[in-house]
């Protein structure tokens, strides 16, 4: 008999799924038991792995957290516990790159159990159509309460976004300048246009708050945020999510993934019940009934195109698949996470100050310089 520990993040989207499924598995598992603890939206963007991985069996993650984890040697590869044809079919279900944010030195290391990424929200009342191009979100947010994603690390991922939107995606090694002058320069332009138009007060806000707002109408619009279904499928759908704004004609859909992988913990003694919990939480029948039902994001493409767990999710899946699908996965190497942190106050600081962008690119890519240099990429 065994009481395995897991750790996921302190949100509905992060926790009903679970704790329920948790209450089944202890009920029906002869002996095992299981049981889930939260920690802040904070915590799970940026709390060291290692020291998660130490207390907890199974943990829910962000995939940049790979490189600490690796480095730390904290999970174990899930080809030790599920056969090759399991883990094939994991992969090629998942929505765009949400499988393949967790697979490094060829092997999978976290089971893509949400998917997610930023997308547009708006209030629907206050904005009956999402802006569609970049031009048009900044004509909405002349018009309307608007804000920028800039807590925590947001700052920085609605800077990948932008690029990515430009046409260049930042890099993911150390090996030359996070993104080119032009680009980079050219993105943090774009946000200080539009963060003129933000609340102040706003950039403070992780995207739950953001979202929180927009529930209320007392925020219209945001153009990069992470997408919660949660908010779309609540009685009365308040807020729509749609696609990112394409910042060129005909450009690509400029966006940041993020989501959530399952990893189970080098301290972790799996017993075949957790082994049989862990491959029916990543089945199409609990992705596509019992995951929706409990107010989880499926990460599986089955759901994603379930009209019936879009209808009931108020549209958010037809309406941010294409940007999911073409989602950016994010640098994975050992001390991106404390980067991502610092790199995305500097930009947010820069903003608030209304330094240059040319400025403020050159003191991203000294702190990119710096951060690269202390760590190697062990992916």
């Amino acid at each position: 008999m065994t009481d395995y520990r897991g750790l996921t993040w302190d949100h509905p989207r992060g926790t009903v799924a679970l704790n329920t499924a948790a209450g089944r598995f202890s009920r029906e598992a002869h002996g095992d038991t299981l049981a889930w603890d939260g920690q802040p939206l904070e915590g799970f963007e940026s709390h060291p792995i290692g020291d998660l991985c130490a207390r907890y069996d199974l943990v829910v993650l962000d995939h940049p957290h790979l490189g600490d984890a690796l480095a730390a040697d904290a999970l174990r590869p899930l080809d030790d516990l599920f056969p090759g044809d399991v883990l094939d079919e994991w992969r090629a279900s998942a929505v765009g790159a949400s499988a393949a944010s967790y697979t490094a030195r060829g092997r999978l290391w976290a089971a893509p159990l949400d998917a997610a990424t930023q997308v547009s929200a708006c209030h629907r009342e206050s904005v009956p159509e999402p802006p569609r191009t970049w031009d048009e979100a900044l004509r909405t947010a002349r018009r309307v309460p608007f804000a920028l994603s800039l807590a925590g690390p947001h700052a920085l991922l609605t800077f990948f976004s932008l690029c990515q939107g430009l046409g260049e995606a930042a890099r993911t090694t150390g090996d030359g300048p996070l993104v080119s002058r032009a680009t980079g320069v050219a993105a943090l332009e774009m946000m200080r246009d539009a963060f003129a138009h933000c609340d102040p007060a706003t950039a403070r806000l992780n995207p739950i708050a953001l979202l929180e707002l927009l529930a209320r109408g007392s925020l219209a619009y945001c153009p990069f945020v992470y997408g919660y279904v949660n908010y779309a499928a609540a009685p009365g759908n308040p807020v729509r999510f749609a696609d990112v704004p394409r910042l060129t004609p005909g450009g690509p859909l400029g966006s940041t993934l993020g989501g959530t992988g399952l990893a189970v913990s080098r301290r972790a003694e799996v017993s075949d019940a957790l082994k049989r919990h862990i491959a029916w939480l990543m089945s199409a029948d609990a992705q596509r009934r019992f995951l929706p039902r409990h107010e989880g994001q499926p990460a599986r493409r089955e759901a994603w195109t379930d009209p019936e767990v879009d209808g009931s999710g108020g549209g958010f899946y037809s309406g941010t698949l294409a940007t999911t699908e073409a989602a950016w996965v994010r640098p994975r190497h050992p001390g991106y996470t404390e980067f991502q942190t610092s790199a995305s106050a500097l930009i947010r600081e820069s903003l608030e100050a209304g330094r240059a962008a040319a400025a403020a690119y050159d003191e991203l890519e000294k702190a990119h310089r710096a951060a690269v240099r202390s760590t190697a990429d062990v992916l």
